[in-house]
């Protein structure tokens, strides 16, 4: 197993990476980094207003308001859709949840899968605390998803395989980006890291079996988290320096674990190696991915099999005997278990390789509209369900994650069956959803909740935010 050998004034991995952050400037950032970073924004805001209508968003912000009691309204930082007003920790809670709800934000996949648009928020709040300006908020969202997408690669397989969240890695991250709003030196952001990160390991039990509101919840609790622990080390409160690489840190838990009869380990070259620092180097943020479906990532391909192979072959869902649906291994655990042949709540439903297929081949579609409880409770989709056949293919491993295979059958009353195949699904940087396409999305879930105007004017700001002198301008436009 990889460590970092520190040195004698102890200079463990955490001090690698906060030295990289806090010394990252504007300046260094290229221009493709810096287009993607609004690019993300765009499609998260969209993402969060969709969100806010989600019951498990309205509960959290109903036990906010309820926490909050007479002082409602006090605080300096802002809630999407209700502009409630509250500190910048609650601040980020609230509204990266809202962009997570509907697990339709961004995605990628290495060794682990991880969302970075589920951190930005966290550095938002302390940007409008603090008055700071768009560009510092693009800076500080370019940090989060270089180190949360490393995180997601230099482990081997990945914490996801030891039966972890990747929620353990956001803890991480969160509070680097969090650090770097905030100005907080190199010692202050390693204290920060071991706060967060001693606080917020995760197991992976939240997205197992039957799906819960902690599902969506875990990953903008690690930023939370992130943004509470960056402010009290701004206050001198300290945490282990050697939450990666020292005794009983990340590397020493993880070693005990087997996967497949090979120990858990981790790259540290993966995360350190190459950190980007000049406007020709190239930034993780440009190998993220986005979501064309409000699903579960592994379900993209094979959805998109089935949808061409449904349109070129101009097959009625009457027609259909089976589907059968082979993936990568992973993707059958977590998406064709038996708990999934039956969801009863969006949370399963939106994780459910069977219902998703089903309600694609009878609405010709998959959006938000398919994870409404009435049409979860449709008492005809069990035995399309049914007719779901989820096979982990093992000749398919040694393609992911560097591609996502995916066959999908369609076997017919007829006898006739046809067959399609999607390596890389739509919004994969192989291939990318154009600004274009992230409007459909953005006023698809926005226009019913801000209104088309408003939504117009919060896209075309969003675009424009390297030139937003001050955050606090820009929060107001997100208020329903």
């Amino acid at each position: 197993m990889a460590t970092a050998t520190p040195t004698g004034n102890k200079r463990w991995l955490s001090h690698s990476l906060a030295e990289w952050s806090t010394s990252l400037r504007y300046e260094d950032l290229s221009p493709e980094a810096i287009t993607a970073a609004k690019l993300y924004w765009f499609d998260s805001l969209g993402c969060a207003l969709g969100g806010s209508r989600q019951e498990d968003a309205e509960i959290l912000l109903h036990h906010h308001r309820d926490m909050a009691g007479s002082k409602e309204g006090a605080g300096r930082c802002t809630c999407f859709v209700s502009g409630f007003r509250t500190n910048p920790v609650d601040a980020a809670f609230m509204n990266s949840h809202m962009v997570r709800a509907m697990d339709y934000n961004d995605i990628y996949w290495k060794a682990d899968p991880c969302h970075p648009s589920d951190i930005i928020c966290g550095p938002l709040a302390l940007c409008e605390w603090l008055g700071a300006s768009g560009r510092d908020l693009i800076l500080a969202t370019i940090i989060a998803y270089e180190i949360e997408q490393r995180l997601c690669e230099f482990g081997v397989p990945g914490v996801r395989e030891y039966g972890w969240h990747h929620a353990t890695l956001t803890a991480f991250a969160a509070p680097i980006a969090a650090s770097r709003v905030l100005g907080l030196s190199i010692d202050q952001t390693v204290q920060a890291i071991g706060i967060s990160a001693s606080r917020t390991f995760t197991p992976g039990a939240v997205t197992a079996g039957k799906l819960t509101n902690m599902k969506n919840t875990v990953d903008p609790w690690a930023t939370r988290m992130g943004v509470e622990s960056a402010l009290l080390a701004k206050h001198g409160y300290s945490g282990p320096e050697h939450m990666f690489d020292g005794k009983e840190g990340l590397y020493a838990v993880f070693g005990h674990v087997h996967y497949k009869g090979q120990p858990a380990r981790f790259d540290t070259a993966m995360l350190v190696d190459g950190l980007p620092s000049t406007p020709a180097a190239r930034y993780r943020i440009l190998d993220c991915g986005m979501k064309s479906f409000p699903i579960e990532a592994l379900s993209h391909a094979p959805l998109t099999a089935m949808m061409r192979c449904v349109k070129e072959n101009a097959i009625r869902p009457d027609d259909v005997r089976e589907i059968r649906v082979e993936v990568v291994a992973r993707a059958a655990d977590i998406l064709g278990d038996p708990a999934k042949y039956r969801p009863d709540s969006k949370e399963t439903a939106d994780h459910s390789l069977p219902y998703c297929m089903a309600v694609g081949l009878l609405d010709g579609m998959v959006t938000p509209l398919q994870f409404k409880e009435e049409r979860i409770r449709d008492p005809r989709l069990p035995g399309v369900m049914d007719k779901v056949k989820v096979i982990a293919n093992t000749e398919f491993e040694s393609l992911f994650p560097k591609f996502q295979p995916s066959r999908v059958t369609m076997v017919l009353n007829d006898g006739r069956s046809f067959a399609t195949r999607v390596d890389v699904p739509k919004g994969d940087p192989r291939d990318p959803m154009t600004e274009e396409e992230i409007s459909v999305k953005f006023h698809a879930l926005g226009d019913s909740v801000l209104g088309r105007a408003k939504c117009e004017a919060l896209a075309n700001a969003t675009m424009a935010l390297d030139r937003c002198a001050n955050v606090r301008d820009f929060l107001p436009l997100t208020v329903g």
